[in-house]
């Protein structure tokens, strides 16, 4: 049972990374959209208060990438994420809307590819348990 535990215990912290970082993205994607929404009104001050946020997000999602461990994937995501933050600075700085669409287009492709592995790992975790009926078949299986 121990063994168990610690597989669950390991596929729950790695289930809820993946589920903070699709959470991530969902908020850094809707404070783009208010900051459009903003931009549109002319409220400069309600723009630059939800693009500041998004790029904290943005900011916070590069912040946490492993460079050492993560390899060409961390680098490429690491260049992705710098140009959506230039992205969202033109937007902030010029009301470039067309910068604003091109850094939530680039947010929404990695969000799906996170919901995705959420996905995944729901499916995978659940079948299990499902097929066999009970968590201590599932180690016997």
């Amino acid at each position: 049972m121990q063994k168990f535990d610690a597989y669950r215990k390991s596929t729950f912290d790695m289930s809820d990374n993946v589920r903070i970082i699709s959470l991530l993205f969902d908020g850094a994607i809707n404070f783009i959209k208010l900051g459009r929404v903003k931009m549109g009104e002319r409220n400069i001050a309600g723009k630059g208060l939800y693009i500041g946020k998004a790029t904290a997000i943005v900011g916070e999602l590069t912040s946490s990438l492993n460079m050492e461990e993560g390899g060409e994937i961390a680098r490429n995501l690491r260049r992705l994420y710098d140009f959506v933050l230039d992205r969202l600075l033109k937007a902030n700085l010029k009301n470039d809307g067309i910068a604003l669409d091109e850094a939530e287009k680039i947010l929404q492709t990695l969000r799906e590819g996170w919901k995705g592995m959420e996905r995944n790992q729901a499916a995978t975790h659940a079948a299990p348990l499902r097929a066999s009926g009970s968590a201590g078949m599932a180690l016997r299986a």
